[in-house]
């Protein structure tokens, strides 16, 4: 396969997704490593595709348009390795003794496990995060209450909107992040994240650099709300330059191996 057959096949693969890891290109494509990361720079350089941390993304212009939610079991096998960096950040946010909420998402689920056998009170509506600190975990813990909602992948009761539940800081993720705010698709989320919002000190979102090219509909906090937000290093000099000009906190997480 020449290379411009290749920078079709990875064009058309981000028509369908917004965001292609260099592992699923070698699967797709039937290269190496080295020749993946070669067509991704070649991509971002001709501006048909962005290179973001651990493999590529859709150009910002075409992103943009990209608003369904990917189902969790999907979503959590996309860029793990900038999940779990961003995880391992994050987890320096937090004090022994601390109450914390932990949102439901992939990112959030990979904090929470780092979190498992420390000494804190967790509030989750993540059932699969639940199941894990249940098994494995010595922390105190609330779960949420009410139905599960398998889409969004969610635990919340329909008759409340306040969990009682007061904490220190509010981790969760985001499906988008734009100049408005952090952006969902789901009308629950936006919801419970609004009703979350209220009980926590801080707020910490934690979003692979990804999700600055994604746009849902709905706005749910804007910037201004927002205390601290962890990404990877494909973020770009603008994103950045927009979060820290909203006068948040821009923390960055890296590879483990690329740690000084």
């Amino acid at each position: 396969m020449s290379d411009s057959d290749r920078h079709r096949v990875i064009r058309e693969l981000l028509k369908e997704r917004p965001f292609a890891s260099v592992r699923d290109l070698q699967k797709v494509l039937g290269v190496s490593a080295a020749t993946v990361r070669r067509d991704i720079e070649k991509l971002h350089e001709t501006g048909l595709a962005r290179k973001v941390y651990g493999g590529i993304s859709a150009a910002e212009g075409y992103a943009a348009g990209y608003a369904s939610a990917r189902p969790y079991n999907e979503n959590r096998d996309i860029a793990v390795d900038a999940k779990q960096a961003i995880a391992r950040v994050a987890e320096n946010l937090v004090a022994d003794g601390d109450s914390i909420i932990v949102h439901a998402g992939s990112t959030c689920y990979y904090l929470g496990i780092r979190l498992a056998r420390r000494n804190l009170r967790i509030y989750t509506n993540s059932m699969p995060l639940a199941s894990y600190l249940g098994e494995h975990g010595t922390c105190q813990l609330t779960v949420a209450g009410g139905e599960l909602h398998r889409e969004p992948g969610i635990i919340h009761s329909l008759q409340s909107s306040s969990p009682g539940f007061f904490a220190s800081k509010f981790f969760l993720g985001t499906q988008g992040i734009s100049n408005e705010g952090i952006l969902e698709s789901h009308p629950l989320l936006v919801k419970v994240i609004r009703d979350l919002s209220e009980c926590a000190d801080e707020i910490v979102v934690l979003a692979d650099s990804r999700k600055f090219s994604l746009r849902p509909r709905h706005v749910v906090l804007p910037l201004p709300r927002i205390s601290t937000l962890v990404t990877d290093e494909g973020i770009s000099d603008k994103n950045a330059q927009m979060i820290e000009s909203a006068g948040i906190r821009l923390m960055i997480a890296r590879r483990a191996g690329d740690e000084a």
